[in-house]
C-alpha cells in the first residue's frame, strides 16, 4: 500500500458539486489500494474576498491578524470536503496546520515550512481514513498561525508528501498537464508526458502559471515525484515531474513561456568601482524586492557603467525609491523606466552542451521583426525582453522554430519509437 498526496485548488472546490467531485477523486485513489492525504485551498475567490474585507476595516491590517483571517478560508474547505467524503461512504477527517504540526518560520504572510510532523497523519491513515489537510497555512513553534504566500497550498502538499515519503504528489488544476506553450496562444501545442524538476522550475519562474516555483523547488530538494492532473478528467494521467537523470531527452527545448508582468529599470553612469553594484542590489534585497534579469554594460571611457534590471510591476515604485536613494548616495546618473516590455523564454534540459540554440532563437525572432532588448541565460533557459504586444507572436515563432507544436513535433518525432515517450 502506497501513500498518495492530492492537492486541489480553489476552483476545484468552488461549490458543493465540485467538492463532491473532489471527494470521489480521493475515494477513487483510496480504492486503488493507496492511503490518501488531500490538501485543499480555500473555496473559489474566498481569499480575495477576505483580503478586501480586511481593507474595508483598515487600510493597514496587521500581518498577524491577516494570517488569522486568511487561514479561515481553508478551514471551511477541509470541513466541507470531509463531510462530502463521508457522505460518499468513506471515512475521513479534516485537520488544520496546527493539528497536523506544519511548523513554519515566525514570518507572517510569506512563511517557509521548517518541519511537518507525521504522527497524527500516520495514525489516521493507518485507521483507513482519508485525511483532508488545510493548505497555505502553518504554525510557528510558539503556536502563532502563519500563511505561506502565493503557491502555498502546492508547497504544503509537496512538503507533506516529502515528510510521509509518499509515492507521489498529484497537483490537480483546471488544466490537464504541462504544455510546451500556453494553449491560448498556440492552439496545437503539445502536452508533455514528463518534464524534469529543473525544467518545470525554470518554466514556473519565467511565466508558466501551472505550478508555483516554491513547490517545484521543494519537490526537487526532497525528490518528490509529482503529477499535474486535471480536476475534471480523472482518467487523464497528466504530466509527470521527475529528476532529469530519469528522463530520456530527445528535444533541446521542452517549453516556452511569456511574462508581461515585469518592468525594466536602468541606472546610468554608475561608477565602475567594487561594491557599487552590491550597494544597489543589497538595498533592493533589504526592501524585499526580487530582481529577475540583470545586465551591466561595458565600462565607458569615463569609468562608469549602466546597470539594467527587471522587477515585478508591483514592486516598481519601491524599486524606484531604492534607486533614487542609491543615486543620491553614489552620485550616479539618471534613472530610466521601461514599462513596455514582455519576457519570452525557452527552457530545456536538452540545451546543455548543444550549441546553436541561442542563435536559432535570436534568428527566429529577428525573422518576424521582433527586437531583443535584454538577454538572460542559464544552462537550461534563455530569456529575452521584447516589446510588449509582440510576446504572442514570439511564442508562436519559437514553438515553430523548436518543434513544440503538435504538427512540427510529429515530423521531428516520427522516427522515434512510441515507447520512448511513455
Amino acid at each position: 500500500m502506497g501513500i498518495i498526496v492530492q492537492k486541489f485548488g480553489g476552483t476545484s472546490v468552488a461549490d458543493p458539486q465540485k467538492i463532491h467531485n473532489v471527494a470521489r477523486a480521493a475515494i477513487r485513489e483510496k480504492n486503488n489500494g493507496n492511503q490518501v492525504v488531500v490538501v485543499v485551498s480555500a473555496m473559489g475567490h474566498t481569499t480575495d474576498y477576505l483580503i478586501s474585507l480586511a481593507k474595508e476595516v483598515t487600510e493597514k491590517p496587521s500581518p498577524r491578524e491577516m494570517d488569522m483571517l486568511l487561514s479561515t478560508g481553508e478551514q471551511v474547505s477541509i470541513a466541507l470536503l470531509s463531510m462530502a467524503i463521508q457522505a460518499e461512504g468513506c471515512d475521513a477527517i479534516s485537520m488544520n496546520a496546527s493539528q497536523v504540526g506544519i511548523i513554519t518560520e515566525s514570518i507572517h504572510g510569506m512563511a517557509r515550512i521548517l518541519d511537518v510532523k507525521t504522527e497524527k497523519l500516520t495514525e489516521h491513515l493507518n485507521k483507513g481514513k482519508i485525511v483532508v489537510v488545510a493548505g497555505f497555512q502553518g504554525i510557528t513553534p510558539d503556536f502563532e498561525i502563519t500563511t505561506l504566500g502565493r503557491g502555498g497550498s502546492d508547497t504544503s502538499a509537496v512538503a507533506i508528501a516529502a515528510a510521509l515519503n509518499a509515492d507521489r504528489c498529484d497537483i490537480y488544476t483546471d488544466v490537464d498537464g504541462v504544455y510546451t506553450a500556453d494553449p491560448r496562444i498556440v492552439p496545437k501545442v503539445e502536452k508533455l508526458e514528463q518534464i524534469s524538476y529543473e525544467e518545470m522550475l525554470e518554466l514556473a519562474r519565467v511565466g508558466a502559471n501551472v505550478l508555483h516555483p516554491r513547490s517545484v523547488e521543494t519537490a526537487k530538494q526532497c525528490n518528490v515525484l509529482m503529477r499535474v492532473r486535471s480536476s475534471f478528467n480523472l482518467d487523464d494521467v497528466g504530466t509527470l515531474i521527475l529528476g532529469v537523470k530519469d528522463m530520456e531527452i530527445y528535444k533541446p527545448v521542452a517549453g516556452t513561456a511569456a511574462d508581461s508582468s515585469q518592468v525594466r529599470i536602468v541606472l546610468t553612469h554608475v561608477s565602475d568601482t567594487p561594491g557599487y553594484a552590491a550597494k544597489l542590489f543589497s538595498e533592493l534585497a533589504e526592501n524585499n524586492i526580487s530582481v529577475d534579469m540583470i545586465i551591466q554594460s561595458y565600462a565607458r571611457e569615463n569609468g562608469t557603467n549602466d546597470i539594467a534590471f527587471t522587477v515585478h510591476k508591483d514592486n516598481k515604485n519601491d524599486a524606484l525609491t531604492v534607486c533614487e536613494k542609491v543615486r543620491d548616495e553614489l552620485k550616479t546618473g539618471e534613472i530610466f523606466v521601461d514599462d513596455d516590455i514582455s519576457k519570452v523564454s525557452i527552457v530545456g534540459a536538452g540545451m546543455v552542451d548543444r550549441p546553436g540554440i541561442a542563435a536559432s532563437m535570436f534568428r527566429a525572432l529577428a525573422d518576424v521583426g521582433i527586437n531583443i532588448k535584454m538577454i538572460s541565460t542559464s544552462e537550461i533557459k534563455i530569456s529575452c525582453l521584447v516589446e510588449k504586444g509582440t510576446e504572442k507572436l514570439a511564442i508562436k515563432t519559437l514553438c515553430k522554430e523548436f518543434h513544440l507544436d503538435s504538427e512540427s513535433a510529429a515530423v521531428v518525432n516520427g522516427d522515434l519509437p512510441p515507447e520512448s515517450f511513455k
